[in-house]
């Protein structure tokens, strides 16, 4: 096992394309990392600059005690699982997995004790005489780690492993990956552009945006605590939504007004966010996710806590709603207020989701109150992006 460690690290590429900046984060001995972002957000860059398979323009890379920016990929003890499964078609499991340990001169009762360990922790036993084409997706992809496990690494790497695979094998896998790298005790870089993934694997998540760490820290703290509104929109399914909104004195407390009407700021939402008393008067963007709506005839919030809306679109999901629906307040997007009135679907308006109960009814085009549990609520500065806290 090993901790790396990127110190203001930068790639560059020859026609000036910056895929990463100034990166700096500490992946600790046997963590599991996950680097998260959209596409093109210089996850997978940096990931491959560990590996040794891009270099680095400046900055240093360390892999426990070693500087190993000039060091060829073979001399890193990383071992890497790619987004396709890059088998040998040719070959049985076992003459796969062994592969890379037969090429390094390993003696051969090594190679079949290797072999036969992590097929044992994989459950591929049985296919070890099997060719890949016989193979399931998931199966093929278990393949593809055991010829990383063998060669028993300082650091595993893992670019999207599950992206070719459909949905309910990915949860399967995700499930092998987590009790696999507790199993080994070892430390792993694990990259993906699915926050349902990085959220449930990772024991830390770094989310990254234009080749820029936005924010690192465990899941449930990326969740209640983001760091600025891309974090807030990154992390979170459905997505939460950014409300533009008007700070105003209600009494003791506050209230934001979001069009024609407004929501009490709850005591906790204030505690959290203290900056608000700044903002009387100002725009601010109130950050509320999905799963903080509930339905207002059975909601006991207090008055002010609901808002009326005409639903547009109602998705049944059995053990959930979701209602989506419109507010006239200019669209929001992680570079904050966009305004005008041609940037959404909605000619100019906000469009909302709520994640309801699933024995709520309704329908396109019904008129209901929901209440807004604004304790949980987030409040952001429209100009900069971060929050008040």
């Amino acid at each position: 096992m090993a901790e790396v460690t990127f110190s203001k690290i930068r790639k560059e590429y020859g026609d000036g394309t910056v895929a990463v900046q100034d990166l700096n984060l500490d992946i600790v001995d046997g963590e599991f990392m996950v680097l998260v972002g959209p596409s093109g957000c210089g996850k997978s860059t940096a990931l491959r600059m560990i590996a040794g398979l891009e270099e680095i323009s400046d900055g240093d890379l360390n892999i426990g005690p070693r500087r190993v920016n000039d060091l060829p990929p073979g001399a890193r003890d990383v071992a890497m699982v790619f987004q396709n499964y890059a088998l040998y078609p040719h070959m049985t499991v076992g003459e796969n997995m062994g592969f890379a340990l037969e090429m390094a001169k390993v003696p051969k009762a090594e190679i079949s004790r290797r072999v036969a360990d992590a097929a044992r922790i994989l459950g591929l036993t049985e296919y070890l005489n099997r060719k890949p084409k016989a193979l399931s997706g998931g199966q093929r992809q278990r393949v593809a780690m055991g010829r990383a496990i063998v060669r028993e690494p300082a650091v595993f790497l893992m670019d999207e492993p599950l992206s070719n695979l459909d949905a309910k094998l990915r949860v399967q896998m995700r499930a092998e990956i987590i009790r696999l790298q507790r199993e080994l005790a070892t430390t792993m870089v694990y990259v993906t552009h699915d926050q349902v993934e990085a959220m449930t694997m990772g024991d830390r998540v770094a989310v990254m945006r234009k080749g820029v760490l936005q924010q690192v820290a465990d899941p449930q703290v990326l969740y209640e605590r983001p760091d600025n509104l891309f974090v807030a929109g990154f992390i979170g399914s459905p997505a939460m939504n950014f409300l533009a909104s008007t700070i105003e004195r209600n009494g003791d407390g506050y209230v934001a007004r979001i069009g024609s009407q407004s929501l009490v700021l709850d005591p906790q939402c204030i505690a959290t966010y203290p900056r608000v008393a700044d903002y009387v008067g100002r725009e601010v963007i109130l950050g509320v996710r999905p799963e903080h709506f509930e339905a207002g005839a059975s909601s006991d919030l207090g008055p002010g806590h609901q808002l009326d809306v005409a639903v547009e679109l109602a998705e049944a999901m059995g053990s959930e709603t979701h209602v989506h629906f419109g507010l006239d307040v200019p669209a929001v997007t992680t570079d904050g207020v966009q305004g005008g009135g041609d940037d959404t679907e909605l000619g100019g308006r906000t469009r909302v989701t709520a994640r309801l109960d699933g024995t709520v009814r309704a329908s396109a085009g019904d008129h209901i109150q929901l209440a807004v549990k604004t304790r949980f609520s987030h409040l952001f500065d429209p100009a900069s992006g971060l929050p008040l806290r």
